[in-house]
């Protein structure tokens, strides 16, 4: 494909419409997607009532979905077209059976867990009611230095090289269709080499082509953790598994620092829930672990122009 077609994304709700959902979807995937990527041929149980969501990115050679299915979803019975493909399968919420034959279940990828294949054909596969998932589809090629013949990788989805790539797939499903063709090609670079990494347990410590990831992957945990105590760079690079000089390069690419937004991430929602609750100043500098009330103050009148007592007597 040409720089134009090399990248395309769409999202697909049958919900309402599960009678024309499997068919909707069919033909969003071969115009968005293409056919270089084959699409399975589903049960007719699983095509009668299709209320699944979809939302797919091709990112040159590579391609993402993630589906949240209120149905069941299952492939029919027949061949299945050839391809030579690395697939990554992670699972948040229900399951995900493989097997080469329909009627057989080699592996079950259950919640939590992912599993890393190097794939010669499409595999036959059960999805049951209200299974949330991901798929990365990787070319072979592209990851020729992983021994992956003959044997699968699997291991949990919380792995921190497992959460970079997860951070980067969702960024990169959100602004594709904002990037040139030269930002696709780096997306796409940085999610063969996060599958590596995934695959190898580890990644290159000084790979700055990881930082937009490693950030966001951050950042996420982060959001998790504003009112623990025990927020900081070094507790964010543990859970990363990364050096703390590392987690600090990735924030600086982005022209920020790790403290500074752990900051302003808690001073924001002290703003919010000096709005919304009835809580003390005292106490909601508490509970964003500000050391004190006038520590909390003076950081919020820097930041809001007004103190956190003449913010509240405005928006009441």
């Amino acid at each position: 494909m040409d720089d134009k077609t090399a990248s395309a994304s769409f999202s697909l709700d049958s919900r309402s419409a599960a009678a024309t959902g499997r068919d909707d979807y069919e033909r969003n995937w071969r115009t968005h997607v293409g056919d270089e990527f084959p699409l399975p041929t589903f049960s007719a149980a699983t095509a009668a009532d299709f209320r699944l969501r979809f939302r797919a990115a091709r990112v040159d050679d590579v391609a993402v979905t993630t589906v949240d299915g209120e149905s069941a979803a299952q492939t029919a019975d027949g061949p299945v077209p050839d391809t030579d493909h690395i697939r990554l399968w992670l699972v948040h919420s229900g399951a995900w059976a493989l097997g080469s034959r329909r009627s057989t279940v080699e592996h079950t990828v259950v919640a939590g867990e992912f599993l890393l294949r190097h794939a010669t054909g499409l595999p036959h596969f059960a999805l049951p009611p209200r299974t949330r998932a991901r798929c990365i589809v990787l070319p072979a090629a592209a990851l020729f230095s992983l021994p992956l013949a003959g044997r699968e990788v699997t291991g949990h989805s919380d792995a921190a090289e497992v959460r970079l790539l997860v951070a980067h797939a969702t960024m990169v499903e959100e602004v594709l269709p904002e990037l040139s063709p030269a930002g696709v090609r780096a997306a796409r670079d940085t999610l063969v080499e996060l599958a590596v990494a995934v695959a190898h347990r580890g990644f290159d410590d000084v790979n700055t082509g990881l930082a937009p990831a490693l950030a966001q992957a951050a950042k996420n945990l982060a959001e998790q953790r504003l009112a623990d105590a025990d927020l900081s760079p070094a507790m964010l690079a543990r859970e990363l598994n990364v050096s703390v000089r590392t987690l600090q390069r990735a924030f600086a690419a982005g022209g920020e620092t790790v403290t500074a937004y752990i900051r302003e991430r808690r001073l924001e929602s002290a703003r919010q829930a000096l709005s919304a609750t009835r809580l003390t100043v005292s106490e909601i500098a508490a509970h964003w672990q500000f050391a004190d009330s006038s520590h909390f103050s003076r950081a919020f009148k820097q930041r809001y122009g007004v103190s956190p007592t003449e913010y509240t007597r405005q928006n009441s």
